[in-house]
């Protein structure tokens, strides 16, 4: 679903189980990555609060993401199957589709094994273990949201055979990664790309520049993203019952059907249909074109 990297590869790696987990090895983590972590995770915690959704807030109480250090998968899933279920699993890198939605299908989240460097403290295309799991995992804490993977992950699955890899990427983008929720009259923070950002933490709910739109499930798995800057449309779900009801109770055949008879929408387009939350300027984009 991205774009070739270095930690892409074809055929699981040297070391790798057949379902691409390795060892999490965490006692190889060196001081700097571990301090590496905690730079990170202070920045994030420190602007969050205000920001971020109930449940991703509650999600790192509840795991107890605070402690020093990259996470001891050995305690952290202990307290992750405790509350939902699931487990978080190392990977060396990204894996296959059929990969990742069977992972998802039984509880099991993927985290890339690897820390950012301080070259890439703002910016990497390639999710890390930070990414993946302080953007992603404290959510997992929240029953409602680890339905909705697990419903992604089957329904990700039956979809190989209907070519619709492409809208079912959308909608993970849109929701899990880039996701807004209304809570208490004000927009807040759900998707791990934007939580493990500190700049388009900022970006997704201050700026003037985006497009923020209602939640429509048809509309946004047309509807093209970027992943090379700051998105030009966020769309926003009112409740994570929302999401999960919308999801579990739809049949996906026909409409991949329907949407494949469609032109993609391109980012940044207002449809007459949008419940449109912000109208955006879309200055940053242009400037940045």
């Amino acid at each position: 679903m991205k774009k070739p990297d270095t930690h892409v590869h074809q055929t699981p790696p040297p070391g790798a189980a057949p379902d691409w987990t390795i060892a999490q090895n965490w006692d190889a983590f060196s001081a700097d990555e571990h301090a590496m972590w905690d730079r990170l995770f202070t920045r994030q915690s420190d602007m969050l609060p205000g920001r971020a959704s109930e449940a991703f807030l509650r999600g790192i109480d509840v795991l107890r993401l605070e402690k020093p250090g990259i996470p001891d998968y050995r305690d952290l899933n202990a307290r992750l199957m405790a509350a939902t279920g699931w487990q978080v699993v190392a990977v060396p890198g990204l894996v296959p589709d059929a990969v990742f939605f069977d992972h998802l299908a039984n509880r099991r989240f993927p985290a890339g094994n690897f820390i950012r460097t301080p070259d890439q403290l703002d910016y990497l295309e390639e999710p890390d273990v930070f990414h993946d799991v302080f953007g992603h995992v404290p959510m997992l804490a929240d029953p409602v949201f680890a339905d909705y993977m697990v419903a992604y992950g089957e329904g990700g699955l039956r979809s190989l055979k209907y070519d619709a890899l492409k809208q079912l990427a959308r909608l993970y983008w849109y929701t899990v990664e880039f996701g807004l929720i209304r809570e208490d009259g004000a927009l807040r923070i759900y998707g791990a790309g934007i939580v493990s950002s500190f700049a388009e933490s900022m970006f997704a709910l201050d700026s003037d520049s985006p497009n923020r739109i209602g939640f429509d499930l048809a509309r946004v798995m047309r509807t093209d993203y970027r992943i090379d800057d700051f998105q030009q449309n966020y769309f926003v779900i009112d409740s994570l019952d929302q999401l999960l009801g919308t999801t579990v109770n739809t049949d996906f055949a026909p409409l991949y059907t329907a949407n494949a008879a469609l032109p993609p929408i391109a980012i940044a387009d207002i449809l007459p249909d949008d419940a449109v939350i912000t109208r955006g300027t879309q200055d940053y984009a242009t400037a940045k074109a």
